[in-house]
């Protein structure tokens, strides 16, 4: 594995933030109940590298429907490499960047699903 594949994060907008961290996104296209603007630390809102509305709304964090989401999330962001680009330039650049995500399962979430399709646009 390349050195810079490590570099990406994943974390819930409740969590304390770290300068470990890095570079905070947030990878929603809502914006995550509870939480004021102002109290969020990010560098960026990246609406459009979250699920589409549609795709969100079919999943509902369905652990049973993880496998055909993800197909249809990565369908989604290979046709909008604009909304993403600036991520994986960040790790190209070994800077740490940290995904931050609102849903309550750790496991089955938009941000894990960009991670792993980020890591395998790194390794190329």
């Amino acid at each position: 594995m390349k050195s810079g594949a490590g570099k990406i994060a994943v974390k819930r907008v409740y969590e304390e933030s770290e300068p470990e961290d890095g570079a905070r996104f947030l990878v929603e296209r809502l914006w995550p109940r509870g939480i004021k603007k102002e109290s969020l630390r990010i560098d960026a809102w990246l609406k459009d590298v979250a699920p589409s509305d549609e795709l969100r709304r079919w999943f509902k964090h369905d652990p049973a429907k993880w496998s055909e989401f993800r197909r249809r999330y990565f369908a989604e962001l290979e046709s909008h490499p604009e909304a993403w680009r600036q991520l994986l330039e960040l790790v190209r650049r070994g800077e740490r960047v940290t995904l931050l995500y609102s849903a309550r399962d750790r496991e089955h979430n938009n941000a894990i699903a960009l991670k792993e399709f980020l890591e395998a646009r790194f390794k190329k």
